[in-house]
């Protein structure tokens, strides 16, 4: 079994939380450090395994992750559990591989416009920076899973709407660059369940036996519905975020990631078996009324519980 099949087994469902990574990417306030670790082992004993625990980037703008280093330790004392953590350049690159961390995550806008003016770099440059990425892992002892996203790849908020074969000839890139997997993102909330459904089945079937991750946030409600074709096109790895935490500088006002445990939730009603007590993950969300009382909560979970008669964990 490879590194990629010890993380992200064929044929079953993972749901990575993202929540504190791109959740805590804008909030005014934030958890302890004891109250990360706190959310990270209630998941984790709820069966969530797949964490993104933060970013490599400036302490000094980013303090909410300037503890990311001890997340990673958290989330590596757990058996069976993975850390992910996103790097941006070379300089956080290092640091993410000298961290130890499972996975590697870094982003590839799919519009010019959106790279030059987010990022002040060249797609094609970007790609050039993920290869780098890449020939860094093989030099390391442990080789992380180097995942790539492609923000904006439904819509832009730029440029509005993107080619989707824009995205699958990026997809191709990231690959041929030497990615383990690649993530298609619904950064601003675009897109429907037919568009998001069409460009999953095009990036699975260029991906082959490596996993496609899928990244949706809830801007218009349609996060589940995208979800749902996502699943329904062949996609095994879902991005989600405890509470809809989350946000877009891109998409003032929008809500966040799609809501964690509606999506355990949709997963089960499909007859995927996710692993998590749905439940369990609910009642975490107390940490975060504790830890962010002026963050907005979201989720149809929360409000109205399981449906009676519904078992909160497949076995």
């Amino acid at each position: 079994m490879t590194r990629l099949q010890d993380v992200y087994p064929e044929n079953k469902i993972i749901l990575r939380e993202v929540g504190l990574r791109d959740g805590l990417q804008l909030v005014k306030s934030f958890p302890s450090t004891s109250a990360k670790q706190r959310w990270i082992r209630e998941e984790y004993a709820a069966g969530v395994r797949h964490f993104e625990v933060g970013s490599f980037l400036p302490a000094k703008t980013f303090p909410q992750f300037v503890d990311v280093r001890d997340i990673i330790q958290t989330v590596g004392s757990l058996p069976g559990a993975y850390g992910i953590a996103l790097a941006l350049n070379e300089r956080g690159v290092n640091e993410a591989l000298a961290s130890g961390v499972a996975e590697v995550a870094t982003v590839v806008s799919a519009t010019e416009e959106h790279s030059q003016a987010n990022a002040n770099r060249t797609r094609e440059s970007a790609i050039a920076n993920v290869k780098r990425l890449c020939e860094l892992r093989d030099a390391t002892e442990h080789k992380p899973v180097v995942n790539a996203a492609i923000s904006m790849a439904l819509g832009c908020s730029i440029v509005g709407a993107v080619d989707p074969k824009e995205v699958l000839r990026i997809t191709e890139k990231l690959f041929e660059a030497g990615v383990d997997m690649v993530a298609i993102a619904d950064t601003v909330g675009y897109a429907g369940p037919k568009q998001v459904g069409e460009l999953t089945a095009g990036a699975v079937k260029i991906a082959g036996s490596k996993p496609i991750c899928i990244h949706l946030h809830d801007t218009r409600g349609m996060g589940i519905a995208n979800a749902s074709a996502a699943l329904d096109a062949g996609a095994r790895v879902l991005d989600g975020s405890l509470g809809g935490l989350g946000g877009c500088p891109f998409a003032p006002g929008a809500t966040g990631n799609v809501v964690f445990e509606d999506l355990a939730f949709l997963c089960e009603s499909k007859g995927f078996k996710t692993g998590i007590d749905i439940e369990k993950l609910v009642a975490v969300r107390s940490i975060l009324k504790a830890e962010m009382p002026g963050e907005a909560l979201y989720g149809g979970m929360a409000r109205a519980g399981l449906p009676r008669g519904t078992a909160a964990k497949a076995a």
